[in-house]
């Protein structure tokens, strides 16, 4: 079976008022260094099941479902500033010493947020298709802005959910990933199955709405209180990762985030989409081998 449908180990660990669904990379030695993986907006663990494989020899890695998100319920916000302060803890509550963060699309915003308000808890950085603020609109953009608005993003979520499954799973298969054929079945149907199962969470939506505004607003915060700003306050080394295919975040400000973090390298795969941690994991590997060396 490929390594991204064999799931981790679960567990429910307490943190900042609510019960997160928490994962951890089998088989890692007790001794090897933390790692924390974050996942995106609609997304959750699972999105980090074959990278965790590829590095458990080398980070003892947890990946939590963020709050409204995955298997976890909301039970507050879940902007991007909230989910920073419950990664906060949940690094102090589960490492002794400072991690390597992983953090992809809009869990690559919260990243950048929790290594420039605790540099002390971060080792470095893994950023694949972060979503940092571009200038340049987009149909993406255009999509968070009518979910964020009050009363009109209910609609759209509702209308859309009202659409047959399979289209809905056609829809997100072209928009996330590079090349949907290229997925191999078993984590195609894993995909899948999440999708439907998260048809089921009463909470899917309000999560939704609420990540989408904190996007928004990330995008018309004034510069010296923006991500961009957190992002020369990062003193970790930093690893970018872009696709060249992603759909939701354009790979044409690779540029300027390369020079916007202090220690930053960068790696472009022109055919990966939104999540080149799934679609290419030993790529992704490689370059945070690269990095740590």
């Amino acid at each position: 079976m490929s390594l991204g449908a064999q799931e981790w180990p679960a567990r429910t660990v307490p943190v900042a008022g609510v019960e997160l669904h928490v994962r951890d990379v089998p088989d890692a030695a007790v001794d090897l260094p933390p790692a924390l993986f974050v996942h995106g907006l609609g997304g959750s663990s699972l999105n980090w099941t074959a990278l965790g494989w590829l590095l458990n020899d080398t980070v003892r890695g947890i990946a939590p479902d963020l709050p409204g998100f995955g298997r976890t319920p909301l039970t507050g916000a879940a902007g991007i500033n909230e989910q920073a302060d419950v990664l906060i803890q949940l690094i102090e509550r589960e490492f002794d010493q400072p991690a390597h963060v992983f953090g992809n699309s809009m869990g690559g915003a919260v990243s950048v947020v929790l290594a420039a308000r605790r540099p002390d808890l971060v080792a470095s950085l893994t950023l694949i298709s972060p979503a940092l603020p571009h200038p340049r609109a987009s149909a993406s953009a255009l999509w968070f802005a009518a979910v964020a608005t009050p009363r009109l993003g209910q609609v759209v979520l509702e209308r859309t959910r009202r659409l047959p499954f399979d289209r809905r799973f056609k829809a997100s298969l072209a928009m996330v990933f590079g090349d949907p054929r290229s997925l191999p079945p078993e984590v195609r149907a894993a995909y899948e199955a999440e999708l439907r199962r998260r048809d089921t969470d009463p909470w899917g939506m309000q999560a939704t709405v609420t990540a989408a505004r904190s996007i928004l607003r990330s995008s018309v915060t004034p510069p010296r209180r923006s991500l961009w700003a957190d992002a020369a306050r990062v003193e970790c080394p930093v690893q970018l990762i872009y696709g060249g295919r992603d759909r939701l975040v354009d790979a044409r400000i690779r540029m300027k985030a390369q020079r916007s973090f202090p220690n930053a390298r960068l790696l472009y795969l022109p055919k990966s989409g939104h999540v080149a941690q799934m679609e290419h994991p030993e790529e992704v590997e490689k370059a945070f081998r690269q990095l740590i060396a």
